[in-house]
């Protein structure tokens, strides 16, 4: 199959700089040649994530790409956003390792963390040499973080931990998790690593969705931290909150590479298929198909590319992320569920992509706020009523 050249119906590249055509092309590549080879293997395994790749992610700069220093790749938010188009066109799986990396561990690090703990964490992990997990769900308290049930006891020099995290990405790989803790003082962050007595992981099995990818359970058990491990530039909700703000931002141009590689999938196929003496891309309702397909991508690429530029001025709002993640997950999934369809019962084997981006964007209208929570965040917007 000829390599994948992308949608730009509305020549949106015009709007593009060098760096940021730059930084696409280069993930791009490194997808078609490197991860899509290795992917099948992946699914076929239950919660395996192909680790090999790692250095070559750090060495293109996709650990915290839009953080400046600390080696780190110091991207501006649309070609940031590019990179994660063009890594969950590989897998869902892919982009979440690189964003829970960049946009929950380093993030918070490097917008809240001490000097000290700056230069201990960021260089290790923007070169891939520390991996990193977000300890923020818990079994019971998803969408209400309000409600989580972990506990920081302050313990003389040091804080006791306890309590569960769920559904936390890259938890068993991880060197290092920034955990969020209900204490006295509200909410605090802090770095817990690997091997601390009281610390265990496991990690989730039997997963339909994301089988690319290590989904794991923390468990803290009077698990004892130095105060140096407390974050100290963030207290309350605005912590974890500022972070998911970043990973969803992330996840908008992400879903993107998804409906991408299944409406080029579907678009090849129906073109090649022949069906009633003629291929099956000439038939109407295939047609309705793709142009629905076309004309959402080309839409949601429009809303990306906006939510970056107001990034980048620093005036992106939290309420404008949660209609791009809400969106263009949306319309991912829709896009997914109609290629499949059209693929026939080639669609349900993994010599094709379509279900598997189908099964993984199901997780992703799940986390990072479900899709009917940011309608509420929505809603609260748009009539100054809160419906929570």
């Amino acid at each position: 199959m000829a390599d994948f050249q992308g949608v730009d119906f509305l020549r949106l590249d015009d709007l593009l700089s060098e760096e940021e055509l730059l930084a696409r092309a280069s993930v791009r590549h490194f997808v078609d040649k490197e991860f899509l080879p290795r992917i099948q293997e992946h699914i076929r395994q239950d919660g395996s994530f192909p680790m090999a790749l790692v250095p070559q992610m750090a060495e293109l700069g996709l650990f915290g790409a839009n953080l400046q220093g600390y080696g780190c790749a110091g991207m501006n938010s649309v070609a940031y956003g590019l990179v994660m188009q063009e890594l969950e066109r590989g897998d869902s799986g892919l982009r979440s390792f690189a964003s829970v990396q960049g946009g929950l561990v380093m993030y918070p690090i490097h917008a809240y963390g001490s000097d000290a703990q700056k230069q201990r964490w960021l260089p290790e992990l923007a070169a891939g040499r520390a991996i990193g997990c977000f300890g923020l769900t818990e079994p019971d308290f998803g969408s209400h973080v309000s409600g989580m049930r972990t506990r920081a006891v302050r313990r003389g020099s040091a804080w006791l931990l306890n309590g569960t995290k769920r559904w936390i990405t890259n938890g068993s790989l991880a060197d290092v998790a920034v955990v969020w803790a209900q204490s006295d003082e509200g909410v605090r962050g802090f770095l817990v690593e690997r091997g601390r007595p009281g610390f265990e992981t496991r990690d989730i099995k039997g997963k339909f969705s994301l089988r690319a990818s290590v989904t794991s359970e923390l468990f803290l058990q009077d698990v004892e931290v130095p105060e140096e491990n407390l974050l100290p530039g963030v207290r309350g909700l605005k912590g974890p909150l500022s972070c998911l703000t970043q990973a969803r931002y992330g996840i908008a141009w992400g879903a993107l590479g998804a409906a991408l590689a299944c409406y080029d999938e579907a678009l090849r196929y129906t073109q090649e298929r022949i069906v009633d003496g003629g291929p099956l891309a000439s038939k109407q309702l295939t047609q309705q198909k793709l142009v629905f397909m076309l004309t959402e991508i080309t839409k949601g690429q429009l809303l990306a590319w906006r939510l970056g530029r107001l990034k980048d001025a620093g005036q992106l709002e939290h309420v404008m992320v949660s209609m791009g993640k809400r969106n263009n997950v949306d319309i991912a999934l829709q896009i997914a569920r109609e290629a499949r369809d059209l693929l026939g019962a080639n669609g349900i084997v993994d010599d094709y992509c379509a279900m598997r981006h189908m099964m993984n964007l199901e997780t992703v209208r799940t986390y990072e706020g479900t899709h009917d929570v940011h309608m509420l965040i929505l809603g609260e917007h748009a009539t100054g009523m809160r419906a929570i």
